[in-house]
């Protein structure tokens, strides 16, 4: 398992748009687990609907757990996507 610690710095945070980018780059993945840490609520990093009620926004730290044969494939785009702040 992997896990990165990261700030969301795009300007509006996850809402529909990244998050629909972030569960489609995920979703690649199959079968490796993507788990969104937001506080003490864990997250399925690969379902739009939790991470749109999650309300992360910009600014908010998250860790992003990673397991299964992907995972360091998976933790590279994830991170890049939030580092690229979704291309905003």
């Amino acid at each position: 398992m992997l896990s990165k610690t990261i700030t969301v710095k795009n300007r509006h945070g996850l809402h529909m748009r990244p998050a629909g980018d972030f569960v489609k780059a995920m979703s690649k993945y199959e079968g490796t687990s993507v788990t969104v840490i937001k506080g003490n609520h864990q997250i399925d990093g690969k379902s739009i609907m939790n991470l749109i009620t999650a309300c992360i926004k910009c600014g908010t730290e998250i860790t992003i757990e990673f397991d299964g044969p992907d995972e360091k494939a998976a933790m590279k785009e994830a991170v890049e996507l939030i580092e690229s702040r979704f291309g905003e």
